[in-house]
C-alpha cells in the first residue's frame, strides 16, 4: 500500500496543468516543466487535486505509483516556488566566483576548475568575511538542481579528518580522531 501514491496533490493558485497522453505539462509563474510519464499510471486532475492511480497491485505498480506521484508534485512545486540549494567550501585558500553561468572553483589543486552551469540553473556566489564560501543554486527542476550540485560537491568531497572540502550547508559530517601519540 503506496501511502505517498494516494496522496493527492493540492494545485496552487496560478498553476496550470495538461494532460497529453502520459506527458504531463506544468506551467506556472517560474517557468514550464514537461515529463514523459510511465503510460500504466492514470492521472486525473479533480477538484484543484491531482490524483494518481494504479493498474494492478503488481510490485512495479507499487513502485511507480509512489514515483510518479513524487515526480508530479516535485513539478507544481517547482513551477511555483522553485528549489535552493547551498553549498560551502570548507578550506583554507578554497573559493568559488561566477561569470554568468561559469563557476570558477579554486579548490587547492594546482589548477583553477570551471564549471559550466545549464541555463535552467541561477547560480550566486557569496563570501562574507571570516566565513565560508557559499555558492548558491536555484533551479525549478528538482532533478536537475540535484543532479549539478552533486557533481560540484564531488569536485572536493569533504575529507573525515579536517572536514576540508565542499559540502552542503547544514550538512553533519562524520569526523575520524586521526592518528593519537604513541605513549612509552
Amino acid at each position: 500500500m503506496s501511502r505517498i501514491g494516494k496522496k493527492p496533490i493540492p494545485i496552487p493558485q496560478g498553476v496550470d496543468i495538461k494532460l497529453n497522453n502520459n506527458t504531463i505539462t506544468v506551467k506556472g509563474k517560474l517557468g514550464t516543466l514537461q515529463r514523459e510519464l510511465h503510460p500504466d499510471m492514470k492521472i486525473k486532475i479533480d477538484n484543484n487535486q491531482i490524483i494518481v492511480e494504479r493498474p494492478t497491485e503488481q510490485k512495479r505498480h507499487k513502485a511507480l505509483h509512489g514515483l510518479t506521484r513524487a515526480l508530479i508534485a516535485n513539478m507544481v512545486k517547482g513551477v511555483s516556488e522553485g528549489f535552493k540549494t547551498v553549498q560551502e567550501l570548507v578550506g583554507v585558500g578554497y573559493r568559488a566566483t561566477n561569470k554568468g553561468q561559469l563557476l570558477d572553483l579554486s579548490l587547492g589543486y594546482s589548477h583553477h576548475i570551471y564549471f559550466e552551469l545549464p541555463p535552467e540553473i541561477k547560480v550566486t556566489t557569496k563570501q562574507e568575511k571570516g566565513e565560508n564560501p557559499k555558492i548558491y543554486l536555484e533551479s525549478i527542476d528538482k532533478e536537475l538542481l540535484g543532479l549539478v550540485a552533486a557533481k560540484i560537491r564531488s569536485l572536493r568531497k569533504p575529507e573525515p579528518y579536517k572536514g576540508k572540502g565542499i559540502k552542503f550547508e547544514g550538512e553533519i559530517l562524520r569526523r575520524k580522531a586521526g592518528k593519537s601519540a604513541s605513549k612509552k
